[in-house]
């Protein structure tokens, strides 16, 4: 156990985000169905390279539109540059410029709920900042594989200016 908090006990960097439009597919979880958002991105992944005005092969995993019961969106998808010609089948969010406390997650992705858990429960709570009650994501680099789970992954938690 102890090893496990040092491996995750990451210190983030502090970003100024940018205006982003994100879309992608979308779908209703809780912490119970959480775990099924791996099936998602398979949904997804097919599609990469062919969603209307995507930027760039960096991909992104939006936690948006909670219900205050623990239920939450996410939306498997990358950044794109207009609305205009998206299919209907497509969920797409803004992500609003503002500060973010940045972490990188290293280590299998089956890791991935053990370093938000960190975030959440210990670096936030002693941090001296509050999270905004805006989207949070994941940000995939190019260099991502998702089948190994290998390269960057970022999570981006919005904070409320100071």
């Amino acid at each position: 156990m102890e090893t496990q908090k040092r491996v995750n006990a990451i210190e983030p960097r502090f970003e100024q985000g940018r205006f982003q439009l994100i879309a992608g597919f979308g779908a209703r979880f809780t912490q119970d169905t959480a775990q099924d958002i791996p099936l998602l991105w398979e949904k997804f992944l097919p599609w990469l390279g062919k969603v209307p005005g995507q930027k760039d092969e960096v991909t992104y995993g939006v936690c948006c539109n909670p219900d205050g019961q623990g239920g939450f969106e996410y939306i498997a998808g990358v950044e794109i540059s207009r609305l205009d010609d998206l299919p209907e089948q497509y969920r797409w969010i803004e992500i609003q410029p503002g500060p973010y406390a940045v972490f990188q997650h290293k280590g299998p992705l089956k890791s991935l709920p053990d370093t938000f858990q960190y975030i959440w429960k210990e670096w936030l709570p002693t941090s001296g900042h509050q999270a905004a009650d805006e989207p949070e994501f994941e940000r995939y680099s190019e260099d991502f594989n998702p089948r190994t789970g290998e390269g960057t992954l970022e999570i981006w938690i919005p904070l409320k200016p100071s």
